[in-house]
């Protein structure tokens, strides 16, 4: 019987379905804009077009996962204890994941099983980027792009974006490269996952990076 995986995020709806062998036959990937259960209905609407009239076991995840789970009666997986269970069968030669969500990050050191979050404050995380994308005046794909042609890196706040436009505006008003701006907005991110979320503890072994993010932006997982 094939599986369904939905995972409802802070920001984001993903919606796979796969056979007993793990083979990806289905995917989708969208920002719910809030409004999670149109978005779902949409989502599963397109899957039902995929396989028509065929019944599947169903599995929910995500921040805003579990009121679904209520509503339709579907079990429910912890993120953080789903993402492990993924990267243990599928990547098992892994040693830490790094998880940049859309309003929280992650790292996971799965040696000893150990888990840091940070749960209070979306600093370094994909709204933090999201506000620095609009701050910029960019599209995702221009602040890609833009940040490639980086030279010089600067110190910018990451924890708040009201403290990170306080340092990039005093830039841009120095006549600063904005290409550096960029780029040093994607190192502010590499900063706080190492201050905020590592927190001395060596980053080491073979690390996964997960993440939309860290997925669209090549620079980002350079950095």
């Amino acid at each position: 019987m094939k599986r369904l995986g939905i995972d409802i995020g802070s920001t984001t709806m993903k919606c796979v379905v796969a056979d007993e062998e793990d083979r990806l036959l289905f995917s989708c990937y969208d920002r719910h804009m809030a409004r999670i259960g149109e978005k779902l209905s949409a989502l599963l609407a397109r899957a039902a077009e995929e396989f028509p009239g065929e019944e599947m076991t169903a599995a929910v995840t995500g921040s805003a996962g579990m009121g679904i789970c209520r509503s339709l009666g579907l079990p429910f997986v912890q993120e953080v204890y789903a993402a492990r269970l993924a990267v243990k069968r599928l990547m098992p030669e892994t040693d830490t994941v790094i998880e940049l969500g859309g309003e929280d990050a992650k790292i996971l050191f799965l040696r000893d099983t150990e888990v840091r979050m940070n749960g209070t404050c979306a600093g370094g995380t994909g709204a933090f980027i999201d506000q620095m994308t609009e701050l910029m005046k960019l599209t995702p794909g221009e602040m890609e792009k833009m940040a490639e042609g980086c030279e010089k890196i600067y110190t910018i706040a990451s924890r708040c974006g009201v403290f990170a436009k306080s340092d990039i505006q005093p830039l841009l008003n120095q006549g600063v490269r904005r290409e550096d701006v960029v780029g040093s907005i994607f190192y502010a991110v590499v900063n706080q996952t190492i201050a905020g979320l590592a927190q001395r503890r060596d980053i080491k072994g073979n690390v996964l990076y997960l993440g939309g993010h860290l997925s669209f932006y090549p620079y980002l997982s350079e950095a």
